[in-house]
């Protein structure tokens, strides 16, 4: 017998979209890897333990350069932070925008259409 927690148990996310502007095209690879490093120097490991923070690959769109992000609500401004830190990737310059900030990826994906 498997014993599930409640949904009153678990805790909330928020998704955060970004978009990298850079010189040249990166991977899903070196962006979770600038954004791991630019979350340990800015917030240290505790800090991204507690942001429950993950990057999530299915909907990372290279042609866009758009990624998603998870984190609880508590540690949104850190991440964004944090994205706001990373200025290369590589050899080449980056720039992170955070596009949106939603609850569920249904209603960012609504909101990006439009």
């Amino acid at each position: 017998m498997k014993l599930r927690r409640p949904p009153s148990a678990k805790e909330k996310k928020r998704y955060l979209v970004f978009r990298v502007i850079s010189e040249n095209p990166v991977t899903f690879s070196d962006v979770k890897n600038a954004l791991m490093n630019s979350i340990i120097n800015w917030m240290g490991e505790k800090g991204l333990s507690v942001s429950n923070l993950r990057v999530i690959r299915n909907l990372w769109d290279s042609g866009r350069q758009e990624g998603w992000v998870t984190c609880t609500p508590k540690s949104v401004n850190d991440v964004k932070m944090a994205l706001a830190l990373i200025h290369q990737i590589g050899d080449s310059k980056v720039i992170f925008n955070v596009v949106r900030v939603s609850g569920t990826i249904k209603s960012a994906r609504e909101k990006l259409v439009e």
